[in-house]
């Protein structure tokens, strides 16, 4: 199990929590409660031995972190006093966690995650200072200072972030570019191992040619191969026990050779196998590796930059360590509250010159599975930590370098195998390219500049994806208006014609912003059969430099490509009316309003076609009217009211719409309007109580169902049938409502449906409690009826509630008979949208009264039902 918070991760989460601990009894079942976890028995005795598995486990790991950060020739001199100062730093974390974290098993110290930064931050300021004459001692007091203020001020951002809830910000550093980092870090990890190994600094590629000499690469083999070996007892070992028992075999194995082989210890150090013998370290010693007169405080500004790369990392990182340690409990963790005794950790250690830290999520988990939940654990690391801190051994002058060195490139092959290999499954093959570029990127141009370019090439990749998201397609729709059985055939006959449709319905979905607006443009004008002169692609071209189209692109080549077999596609009857549903397109910029949908609006004026949207969202409205691509609220009120008297009055506008069904029922008004030969006065409204008020109004021999259920069910009624509608008085109830109120509730019993008799009903789009609408939009409702709307989309609800509108059901409109009939909850709210609303209201206790005593009645409600589900079910809607 690796030191690294990642590595170990993938092979672990296979393993239940009590596979593999050889000093506890296996209990059968693996969905004990936390509570029954902590009440499994353990002593003492498990409790010491548990905690020097760990720290068998860390200690050569932190040496190797500190070779990391510490890699600079300036340093060397001082490594002992320094890899010292890296295992108290977690001493310091480990006593935070001990304290304050809620997990009593949380094992953390110096984390890897920080590891290049820290290292950036320190070669910096060495690199200055010696350019600039200083000593060694000057890059010392330095770096022990500006370090742990980056690791301090770390932590306090950690604890505001995690106080205030507010962690959501680190996810704004993209997946693959930190899964870039970490892999770099795993390539530098393993060439500071090498380095530990031969003895020599490494810090650039070229430094690998040392391993060309025989006597270098004979000192990095043992290393290479025992990391191979930790490395694959980590991934198939199903007992925890065997790798701190290999980490332990490895120097013992070391050591039983040079005895046999009678090889004293000097002799292994002259040879290079162990480190040079150094005076012993002395507790007071660490603190006066500091002098403060000493100190360049302008390395601070210097390192700011790298400071914030450290903070995104180091946060996003702890993140993934807390929820893979929550993951692996099967228990769920306040990520906000543990983010806030990681601060506290980073803050405490920063204060005592220490460096960034955080759960070490390998050998928390391994505590936890071990069943041993107690505090004496962190206890006992902290006093293993201590004593390896105030012991007059210096580690390095007797431990086998090629030992220590494995413990890095074990955490090297472990992060390199994990975000380099495992991970391409994980993602998609652009984000994988990033993840790529990334690592290396920062080979190649620095840390800092190499984040940041896997940050702008993951938004270019951002960018493409989001234009390829939009979609755009044909559908066949129309509107929810009853209209008699002549108009209905005339729009069968020229409206909706299957080869020369003159209302043609699209559905746009997606962002439509710069990078999607000629595609866009391109798909519109090709499902219209809309082509362009030349004069037309200058004039474009000129008024916007994001308009193209794939006619002016040969333009521009003058021809088309020889050689090339071209598609000729089908020609495409223009249409007189074209609705576009933009209920789905989130997003619209200002490009993107001008160059697609205000240049296609002009080219719709001048070959006499209408160009409608509908569904418009507020900010998408916002941006239309803004930019005059649209008309203002008031103008286009009156251009629709205008319209419906001359036909020909275009406007080089695209005309906006609250639902797609009253876009459909204006252009099926107009279309009618231009074909029936009747005069205006009566096609001016288009639903059954307005095209038939001067026979519901009167005093006629029929009911003014008759006349509803005549449009709707499209055939002509004998005078029977039309007498058995005629009774039907008995079997409703009339119900008026004012604008405003609910005709009924979402989640609610259904006990009736319903038929508008008079007025318009009104279903307001579902959407979240928390969601506001910032101010009023202003869309229109096609039928031009006085509703209680204020100029806008937004309809009100009570007092205080406003909705945007879904959709409209207008005299003859029937809704609310599905969930009737299959007896289930509301999922929709219905509300009328006009004073003096009147509705039919059909229960089921009425309808059960009309199948006993008027069968023949019953069946023409239940065909006029399965008309109405139909028109819907084509329509494709939810709201019936």
């Amino acid at each position: 199990m690796s030191n690294s918070s990642y590595g170990a991760i993938s092979n672990d989460e296979c393993k239940s929590p009590s596979d593999g601990l050889p000093l506890l009894l296996k209990k059968e079942g693996n969905d004990k409660s936390a509570a029954e976890e902590e009440e499994r028995g353990y002593t003492f005795l498990h409790i010491v031995i548990y905690a020097i598995i760990n720290v068998i486990i860390a200690v050569p790991g932190l040496i190797g972190y500190a070779s990391v950060i510490f890699n600079h020739p300036s340093f060397q001199p001082h490594m002992a006093e320094l890899a010292k100062l890296v295992i108290f730093s977690s001493f310091v974390h480990q006593l935070v966690f001990t304290l304050f974290s809620s997990l009593s098993f949380a094992i953390g110290t110096v984390q890897d995650a920080g590891l290049i930064f820290l290292s950036a931050m320190a070669n910096t300021i060495a690199n200055e200072i010696i350019n600039d004459g200083g000593t060694i001692e000057e890059v010392i007091s330095t770096t022990l200072v500006v370090l742990p203020l980056g690791t301090a001020a770390l932590g306090l951002v950690l604890m505001l972030l995690g106080k205030f809830r507010l962690l959501d910000i680190v996810s704004y550093l993209p997946m693959p570019v930190i899964g870039g980092y970490l892999a770099f870090i795993g390539y530098f990890c393993l060439e500071a191992g090498v380095a530990l190994c031969i003895g020599k600094s490494m810090t650039t590629i070229s430094d690998w040619a040392y391993l060309l000499e025989p006597r270098s690469l004979l000192l990095a083999t043992p290393g290479l191969l025992a990391a191979l070996i930790l490395t694959i007892i980590s991934r198939k070992a199903k007992n925890d026990a065997v790798l701190p028992t290999a980490m332990v075999a490895i120097p013992a194995l070391f050591y039983l050779i040079l005895y046999f082989c009678s090889v004293t210890l000097d002799e292994a150090r002259d040879s290079g196998w162990i480190g040079e013998e150094t005076p012993p370290v002395a507790p007071k010693e660490l603190i006066h590796l500091v002098d403060f007169n000493l100190v360049h405080w302008s390395m601070i500004k210097k390192c700011m930059g790298t400071w914030v790369g450290m903070l995104f990392v180091v946060a996003f990182a702890s993140c993934l360590d807390i929820a893979a340690v929550s993951i692996d409990m099967g228990k769920p963790l306040d990520t906000n509250k543990e983010m806030v005794t990681v601060g506290a950790s980073n803050f405490m250690s920063g204060l005592l010159f220490g460096f960034t830290g955080s759960y070490i999520f390998s050998q928390t988990i391994f505590t936890y599975r071990t069943g041993c939940h107690s505090r004496l654990v962190g206890v006992f690391i902290m006093a293993a930590y201590l004593f390896v801190c105030i012991s007059p051994i210096n580690i390095l002058s007797v431990a086998p370098l090629f030992f220590l060195g494995s413990t890095l490139i074990f955490i090297g092959y472990d992060l390199l195998w994990e975000w380099l290999v495992d991970i391409r499954e994980k993602l998609f093959l652009m984000e994988y390219l990033v993840l790529l570029t990334t690592f290396i990127a920062i080979q190649i141009i620095g840390m800092d500049f190499g984040i940041i370019f896997g940050v702008v090439v993951a938004v270019i990749d951002h960018v493409a994806s989001t234009t390829r998201i939009s979609s755009l397609q044909r559908v066949m729709k129309r509107s929810r208006a009853v209209w008699s059985n002549d108009h209905w055939q005339l729009l069968q006959l020229h409206g909706y014609h299957p080869s020369n449709p003159k209302i043609v319905t699209l559905e746009l979905s997606g962002p439509v912003f710069f990078g999607s607006s000629q595609k866009v443009m391109d798909e519109i004008m090709d499902e219209i059969g809309l082509s362009v002169s030349e004069d037309e692609v200058k004039k474009m071209s000129m008024a916007s430099p994001h308009t193209s189209t794939h006619i002016s692109g040969l333009r521009r080549n003058n021809s088309f490509p020889k050689n090339r077999r071209v598609q000729v596609k089908p020609k495409v009857m223009m249409p007189r009316y074209v609705v576009i549903d933009i209920s789905e397109m989130h997003l619209l910029d200002a490009s993107a309003a001008t160059s697609c949908f205000g240049q296609l609006a002009k080219l719709c004026e001048k070959r006499g076609i209408f160009l409608f949207a509908a569904g418009v969202l507020p900010r998408v409205e916002c941006m239309l009217r803004s930019h005059e691509v649209s008309l203002k609220f008031e103008e286009e009120v009156e251009w629709k009211q205008s319209i419906l008297l001359n036909e020909d009055k275009q406007n080089g506008k695209l005309i906006l719409f609250e639902t797609l069904f009253e876009a459909l029922e204006f252009s099926e008004r107009l279309l009618i309007q231009s074909k029936s030969r009747h005069g205006h006065q009566n096609l001016m409204r288009s639903d059954v109580s307005q095209l038939n008020s001067h026979l519901i109004d009167s005093d006629s021999s029929h009911h003014k169902l008759t006349y509803i259920f005549t449009n709707i069910l499209r055939e002509e009624l004998s005078e029977d049938e039309k007498s058995l509608i005629d009774g039907i008085g008995p079997y409703y109830e009339e119900t008026t409502f004012r604008g405003g109120e609910p005709i009924f509730q979402k989640d609610t019993h259904p006990d009736a449906f319903y038929i508008v008799l008079k007025g318009a009903v009104a279903v307001p789009r579902d959407r979240k409690r928390s969601e506001k609408i910032a101010s009023p939009k202003v869309l229109s409702s096609s039928n031009l009826m006085e509703l209680s709307l204020s100029s806008s989309n937004l309809m009100a609800i009570g007092d205080d509630d406003t909705s945007l509108i879904s959709s409209f059901h207008n005299v003859g409109g029937i809704f609310g008979y599905c969930d009737f009939l299959l007896k289930r909850q509301r999922n929709f709210h219905a509300y009328a949208s006009g004073d003096a609303t009147v509705v039919a209201r059909f229960t089921s206790q009425s309808l059960e009264t009309m199948k006993r005593d008027d069968w023949p009645l019953y069946v023409i409600v239940q065909n006029l039902l399965l008309q109405a589900s139909l028109m819907d079910l084509a329509n494709c809607t939810c709201h019936n």
